[in-house]
């Protein structure tokens, strides 16, 4: 499903780890403790020196004492906890375990039991985390991609077939690894179509695909990177966001008269395409909004409850337009042809108006609804005048969505 939170209006209105298996021959490596962020050992025009450098402006990952940052050099797991620490800010999402492998003096302890709490590592059969085991890249790709509980969106296999080397992918990272490259997440040097998944990650790669995940969760600006893997996932729903506004009209009428106590049948349409950027029309121009005004603080309000698309599609909507506080007030020996003149009116402010001007020859087509108005006239004899709220339905109605609205798309 794509979703998108950001909307404009122009000529249309514009919508806007858990690890827990895998065996891998231990690997230890010195950790870096040097903080800088340029290094003898990746070269401007390295694939990945961009990546490096950011994250090492972040303080997420560091060289070391000689000025280097040895960018193949692969990363153990106890390394990858402590740079998602220093990346990832997070709530816990569970209780902290004592792995039987890692002694509360080890460098890394605090750093394994917070990615364990916030959900990105976990550990292997036996309570084992096996610290200085070197990390597959599949690993790193699930850990972020669960860490940060992506779903997927599209089909898993399909989405896979992306990759040369897809059969190599393991069972239980294969989902993950989905909804990491439909995030672009992954990052492929030098064959973008090789996901490589069992091959040890190395510091470069690593810091890539860090970095690549901060982007995706909105927390790191884009780099522009030909290795960085880019898929076309089909759209087969979008979002309309709480808070967007629905422009709509009314042909039958230019003002709608209605008391400030009365509830009254109303259908509108949309009087513009509610598109997505890349030009999908979502909510046809045309399409039926059927809903009540309803009474509100000082006023009337139009309070939506079904969406029925050109298409003849239909959708449960909860929007409603501003409150309507503006009166006009029909007095005794007021023409009734002038008052409903480009006019409709709610069956309790026909009744009221019947009774106030002495004229009874309202037509049934100019009551909202049709609804019969003799039973209310009692209501108003004898009074003199009348306050009624006054609406003109092409600009007062636009709504606002109360609660977000999933569309299909065709």
């Amino acid at each position: 499903m794509f979703t998108l939170n950001q909307w404009q209006s122009k000529t249309a209105l514009i919508m806007a780890l858990s690890v827990t298996a895998g065996t891998v021959a231990p690997l230890f490596t010195v950790t870096p403790t040097y903080a800088q962020t340029a290094f003898s050992d990746v070269s401007s025009n390295y694939w990945a020196s961009q990546f490096i450098q950011q994250l090492s402006q972040r303080g997420v990952i560091a060289g070391f004492p000689d000025g280097t940052f040895r960018p193949e050099e692969a990363v153990t797991r106890a390394q990858f906890a402590a740079m998602i620490n220093k990346a990832f800010s997070k709530p816990a999402q569970r209780t902290a375990i004592n792995f039987n492998d890692v002694p509360s003096n080890y460098w890394a302890y605090n750093a394994i039991r917070q990615a364990y709490t916030i959900g990105f590592l976990s550990g292997y059969p036996g309570n084992e985390f096996r610290p200085n085991q070197a990390i597959p890249r599949e690993q790193v790709l699930v850990s972020l991609a669960n860490g940060l509980e992506y779903p997927t969106t599209g089909n898993v296999e399909t989405t896979l077939q992306y990759f040369n080397d897809a059969s190599s992918i393991s069972g239980y990272a294969r989902s993950p690894i989905a909804a990491a490259t439909e995030r672009r997440i992954v990052v492929n040097y030098p064959n973008v179509k090789f996901l490589n998944p069992t091959i040890t990650a190395s510091r470069a790669q690593v810091a890539a695909f860090i970095y690549q995940a901060l982007v995706s969760s909105n927390q790191a600006t884009a780099i522009n990177s030909p290795y960085i893997v880019s898929i076309s996932t089909p759209v087969t729903s979008v979002t309309i966001p709480q808070g967007t506004t629905i422009p709509v009209k009314y042909e039958q009428a230019e003002k709608i008269l209605v008391t400030k106590d009365e509830t009254a049948p109303l259908t509108l349409t949309t009087s513009q395409n509610v598109i997505t950027q890349d030009g999908t029309v979502v909510i046809p121009a045309g399409s039926q909004v059927i809903g009540k005004l309803k009474p509100a603080t000082g006023g009337s309000q139009f309070v939506a409850e079904k969406l029925i698309l050109t298409t003849g599609k239909e959708y449960n909507i909860s929007a409603s337009s501003d409150v309507i506080t503006k009166t006009e007030t029909v007095k005794k020996g007021s023409s009734l042809s002038s008052i409903l003149k480009n006019t409709v009116l709610g069956a309790a402010a026909a009744a009221g108006v019947s009774a106030v001007t002495g004229d009874r020859a309202i037509a049934t087509e100019e009551v909202l609804g049709g609804a019969g108005i003799g039973a209310l006239i009692g209501l108003f004899f004898g009074k003199s005048s009348i306050d009624l709220i006054a609406i003109e339905p092409n600009t007062d109605l636009d709504m606002r969505v109360d609660q977000s609205l999933v569309i299909s798309l065709p």
